[in-house]
C-alpha cells in the first residue's frame, strides 16, 4: 500500500470532520478493497472509496438558496452507503449562472439553511464537500443577469452564448476571493471540504486552456501563466479554511479541442496542485463544446474499455507527479468488479458514481453489501437517424440524457423515488423549459469558419432537422393529446411551385380579428416563401379553420410578440428558441377574410 505522511495536523470521526490528531499521521493512498477508509492530507479520513460525484441538481429557490428540496435529496445520498459526497456546482458570483437553479452562495445567503444541507448528508454518516463554480463564459442567458466573462473575448461554440467580455486583473483578483469567501462560508456552514470546479470548460478551466486564455499578461500564455488563476484560488481558500477543513479540485484531462489544454499540460497542472495542499484531484475531461464527460471518447484503449472508466489510463499516468495526493475517477464505472480491480490496481484512490446515483441513491450500499454487481444507469437517446445522429444533434442527445438524470433528482427532491422508466419525450421539454434550445445546436470547435456559404448551410440543415425530427414532432404530439390552442396549432398554405395545399405545425396568438404568427427563418422558410407567392392562407383556431390573408410585419418585436403566445412557460421557449437557434424571424399577421 504507497502511502505518505501527512502535512498538517488533524484527525475526523466518522462523517470525515476534522479533529485533532498527531502531525506525523500517515495518509493511504491506494487499498485492496473499495470499504477501506481513506485518510486525506487534511487529516480527514473518507469512511470508503465510493464518492457520489458532483451533479448539477438545479434545485436552488428562488432566491438561488438551498431549499427543503435539497435536503430530501442529500438525506437519500447520506444514507446511500458513499464515503464522500460532492455537491451539485454552486455559484460563487450571483450574477452569472451557470444555469437555472443553481444555488449561489455569497453574503445575501441563508446560513442555516446552508446549514441544514450539510447536515442532510452527515446525518446519515457520510462527509459532504460543496462543489463551487463560476460559469465564466459558459453562463447561461437564461439564467445570468449580466454579460458573460472569460479571460479573453472568445466565444465558445455553444448554441445561444453572446461574445464574452475579457475580465480586468481587478476583476480576475476579485473571482478568486469570491472562491475563498464561499469556501470559509461552507465550513462556517458545516461542510466537510469543497471541490473546484476546474473541469467541463467553466472559467476555471477557460484560464488553463490556450484556446479561452490568450491574454498576453500575468493571468495567460505560457503553461505557467495560464495556471496562476487556479493556484491562487487554492492558496487563497486555503489561507481562508482551517487545516482541517478539505479543498479538492475537479480537473480536465483534456479539453478534447485541437489547440487546446492537453494531457501534458493537465499533468503539470496537477503536479503543482499537489504541492499547494489539495486533499483529492478527480480526473475529468471534456468541456460542453467537446463534452466527452457526456460520453466514452471516441477513442479509448482496449484496456481502458475493459476497466469501464473514461479517464482511468490518464489518472495512473499522474500518479508519478502528484506526491502522494489521492485520485478519484469518475465517468463510467457501472461494476462493483471495475471499480474493485481500479482500486486495487492502485489506478485510482476513489471511484465516482455520477448519473448511476441519480437513478439509484443507495448505490454505495449496494455495490459495498454485494447486493448488486452493476448499475444499471439508462442511457437515453433520441434514436436519431444515422444522417444526424453525428451532426449537430449529437449535443442535444447526450444533453437529453443528463436531463434525463437531472429529473430523477427533482423527483427525489419532491419526496418521491426515482423512476426509471420515465418517457424521454417528458424529460425534453423540461429540458427546453429550463434552459431554452441551446442544447438543439452543435458545440463543436470554436474555430472561425472559414466559408461563411459553409457556415450558412450548416444552419439551414440544422434547423430544418430540429423542425422536421424534434419540432414537427413535438407539436403533432401535443395536438393528439388535445392542446389545441395558440402553441399547438396548424398554418396551411398554397405550395408556390405544386400549387398544392402544404401544412405546418405553428404558434400562434389569435384575437378578434385574426392571427399573429412568427416565421422563425423569415421569409427564407418553405411557408414564408410560399406567402409571399400567395398570401391567402388557412389557419386552424380550436377545431376550425380560418381564411385569411398573411402580411410579413419586419418592424413588430419577434421576442415581445412570442411571448404573447400562451401559457408562460410555452411563450418562454419559443422566445428562447428564437435566440439560441440565431436565425432571423419575423412576426407574420393573419387577417381573416371569412365571417
Amino acid at each position: 500500500m504507497a502511502q505518505r505522511r501527512a502535512d498538517r495536523t488533524g484527525g475526523t470521526d466518522g462523517a470525515g470532520t476534522a479533529h485533532p490528531a498527531h502531525a506525523t499521521q500517515t495518509v493511504a493512498l491506494a487499498g485492496d478493497s473499495l470499504s477501506d477508509p481513506l485518510p486525506l492530507p487534511c487529516g480527514q479520513v473518507l469512511p470508503n472509496r465510493l464518492m457520489k460525484a458532483a451533479l448539477s441538481e438545479g434545485l436552488g429557490d428562488s432566491t438561488h438558496g438551498p431549499g427543503i428540496r435539497l435536503e430530501r435529496l442529500y438525506t437519500r445520498w447520506g444514507t446511500g452507503g458513499f464515503g464522500l459526497v460532492i455537491t451539485g456546482n454552486v455559484m460563487v458570483d450571483r450574477a452569472h449562472l451557470g444555469e437555472p437553479g443553481n444555488v449561489v452562495v455569497d453574503s445575501r445567503t441563508d446560513l442555516d439553511a446552508l446549514t441544514r444541507w450539510a447536515k442532510s448528508a452527515q446525518d446519515g454518516g457520510t462527509p459532504i464537500w460543496m462543489q463551487i463554480n463560476h460559469p465564466g463564459r459558459q453562463a447561461n442567458p437564461l439564467a445570468s443577469r449580466s454579460k458573460p466573462v472569460a479571460p479573453s473575448a472568445i466565444a465558445p461554440n455553444i448554441p445561444g452564448i453572446p461574445v464574452p467580455r475579457e475580465l480586468t486583473h481587478a476583476e480576475i483578483e476579485d473571482i478568486i476571493d469570491r472562491f475563498a469567501r464561499v469556501a470559509h462560508i461552507a465550513e462556517t456552514a458545516g461542510f466537510n471540504g469543497v471541490q473546484i470546479h476546474g473541469a467541463h470548460g467553466y472559467l476555471v478551466s477557460q484560464f488553463l486552456s490556450p484556446l479561452a486564455n490568450q491574454r498576453e499578461d500575468q493571468w495567460g500564455g505560457d503553461t505557467e501563466r495560464r495556471m496562476r488563476f487556479v493556484l491562487e484560488i487554492v492558496r487563497r481558500i486555503r489561507s481562508a479554511v482551517s487545516p482541517g477543513f478539505a479543498v479538492g479540485i475537479k480537473l480536465n484531462s483534456a479539453d478534447f479541442q485541437r489547440g487546446g489544454f492537453t494531457e501534458d499540460e493537465s499533468r503539470l497542472v496537477a503536479q503543482r496542485l499537489a504541492s499547494e495542499g489539495i486533499d483529492l484531484i478527480e480526473i475529468s475531461g471534456g468541456s460542453y463544446e467537446s463534452p466527452a464527460m457526456m460520453g466514452r471518447p471516441k477513442v479509448a484503449s482496449t484496456s481502458t474499455q475493459a476497466r469501464e472508466a473514461y479517464f482511468l489510463e490518464y489518472a495512473r499516468t499522474v500518479r508519478s507527479v502528484t506526491a502522494g495526493v489521492p485520485l478519484a475517477v469518475t465517468g463510467g464505472f457501472r461494476t462493483f468488479s471495475g471499480m474493485s480491480e481500479a482500486v486495487r490496481s492502485g489506478d485510482c484512490d476513489v471511484v465516482g458514481i455520477g448519473r448511476p446515483a441519480a437513478v439509484i441513491p443507495e448505490a454505495a450500499e449496494a455495490l459495498l453489501q454485494q447486493r448488486s454487481e452493476r448499475l444499471n444507469s439508462p442511457r437515453v437517446t433520441l434514436g436519431l437517424p444515422r444522417q444526424f445522429a453525428g451532426g449537430p444533434l449529437k449535443a442535444f442527445d447526450g444533453a437529453l440524457d443528463l436531463q434525463w438524470h437531472t429529473d430523477q433528482l427533482h423527483r427525489l427532491g419532491a419526496g418521491a423515488d426515482t423512476d426509471p422508466s420515465r418517457a424521454k419525450w417528458r424529460t425534453a421539454v423540461t429540458m427546453v423549459q429550463r434552459n431554452g434550445f441551446d442544447a438543439f445546436r452543435s458545440r463543436r470547435s470554436s474555430a472561425p469558419d472559414s466559408s461563411t456559404k459553409d457556415k450558412t448551410l450548416r444552419k439551414f440543415k440544422f434547423e430544418r432537422a430540429v423542425g422536421r425530427y424534434i419540432a414537427n414532432p413535438a407539436v403533432r404530439v401535443l395536438s393528439s393529446l388535445g392542446l389545441r390552442t395558440s402553441f399547438a396549432t396548424e398554418l396551411e398554405t398554397i405550395g408556390r411551385k405544386s400549387g398544392q395545399t402544404r401544412r405546418v405545425p405553428v404558434s400562434a396568438a389569435f384575437d378578434e380579428t385574426g392571427a399573429w404568427v412568427i416565421s422563425q427563418h423569415g421569409k427564407r422558410s418553405g411557408w414564408g416563401l410560399n406567402i409571399t407567392a400567395n398570401p391567402t392562407v388557412r389557419i386552424r383556431q380550436g377545431n376550425r379553420w380560418r381564411t385569411g390573408i398573411a402580411e410579413f410585419r419586419p418592424e413588430d418585436d419577434v421576442t415581445a410578440r412570442a411571448r404573447t403566445f400562451g401559457p408562460q412557460a410555452i411563450s418562454s421557449i419559443t422566445a428562447a428558441g428564437f435566440q439560441a437557434l440565431q436565425s432571423t424571424p419575423i412576426s407574420v399577421r393573419i387577417s381573416f377574410t371569412d365571417s
